[in-house]
C-alpha cells in the first residue's frame, strides 16, 4: 500500500486562464468532484499536475511558502469591507509546474510529480473560452492587419482548430481582407464558410502567420 497520504494539486479553469489553484487534497478527485459542483464558472477546473507527499499537509503551509517567493501572485480582494485571501495564484500552470518540479528535484521526488493532459472534452473547453475571450476583443478593438504589421500580399494559413490544419493559404489583400481562389473574405466570414457555421467567430483566432496564431502575434505586441 502507498505511503502517500495526498497530493499538492495545481488546477487550471478556462474561465480564468490568468490564475492557477494551489492547493493540497487527501482526495483530488473528491476536491475536484466538489469544485465543479457550482454553476458560477462557465467552464469545469482540471487537474494540470500533482505532487504525491507522504506526510498530511493543510493548504497553509503551501501558501506560505508561495507567498515568501512572490506575494504578488496571490488573489486578494475585499468584498463587503472583508479581506479575502484565497488560493488562486496569478500564474501560467507552466510556471507553477517548474515551481513543484524545483521542488521534486530538491528532494529527490521527481516520480512523484505527475503532469496531467487534458482530454479531448477538456482541450475543447479550452479552446472554445480563448474563442469566446478572442470575440470578446474583436468587439472592442476590431482586428486588422495594420495592427500586427502584416502587409498586403503575404499569406496566412486557414486552421479548422488548433490541432487540426487545412493546408489552406490565403493571401492578404488590405488591412481586412484576404483571397482565396479569386474572392475576397474578411477573416471572420471566411473562417466561417470553413467551418460552415452561421454563428460569429473569432476570425483571427482561426489563422497563422509564419507559424504564429494571428490573435498571438496581436497579444504579444499588445494590441
Amino acid at each position: 500500500m502507498s505511503e502517500n497520504k495526498g497530493v499538492i494539486y495545481i488546477l487550471t479553469n478556462p474561465s480564468f486562464p490568468e490564475y492557477v489553484k494551489i492547493g493540497y487534497a487527501d482526495d483530488i478527485d473528491r476536491r475536484l468532484s466538489e469544485l465543479n459542483r457550482t454553476e458560477c464558472t462557465p467552464f469545469a477546473f482540471r487537474v494540470y499536475a500533482t505532487y504525491a507527499v507522504k506526510a498530511r499537509l493543510t493548504d497553509l503551509k503551501i501558501h506560505e511558502m508561495i507567498d515568501r517567493i512572490n506575494p504578488a501572485l496571490r488573489s486578494i480582494d475585499n468584498v463587503d469591507g472583508k479581506r479575502r485571501v484565497r488560493e488562486f495564484y496569478a500564474m501560467s500552470a507552466e510556471d507553477a509546474y517548474l515551481m513543484f518540479e524545483a521542488m521534486a528535484e530538491i528532494h529527490g521526488t521527481t516520480d512523484l510529480l505527475v503532469k496531467i493532459e487534458p482530454d479531448k472534452k477538456q482541450a475543447e473547453a479550452e479552446e472554445t473560452a480563448k474563442e469566446v475571450k478572442e470575440i470578446a476583443k474583436e468587439r472592442l478593438v476590431p482586428f486588422s492587419f495594420d495592427l500586427v504589421h502584416i502587409e498586403p500580399g503575404e499569406e496566412v494559413e486557414f486552421w479548422y482548430s488548433m490541432q487540426k490544419p487545412s493546408g489552406i493559404k490565403c493571401k492578404v489583400l488590405d488591412s481586412k481582407h484576404i483571397e482565396y481562389d479569386g474572392k475576397e473574405y474578411s477573416l471572420t466570414s471566411f473562417a466561417a464558410k470553413m467551418l460552415n457555421v452561421k454563428y460569429n467567430v473569432a476570425g483571427p483566432y482561426y489563422f497563422k502567420y509564419k507559424g504564429e496564431w494571428l490573435s498571438a502575434i496581436r497579444n504579444r505586441l499588445g494590441v
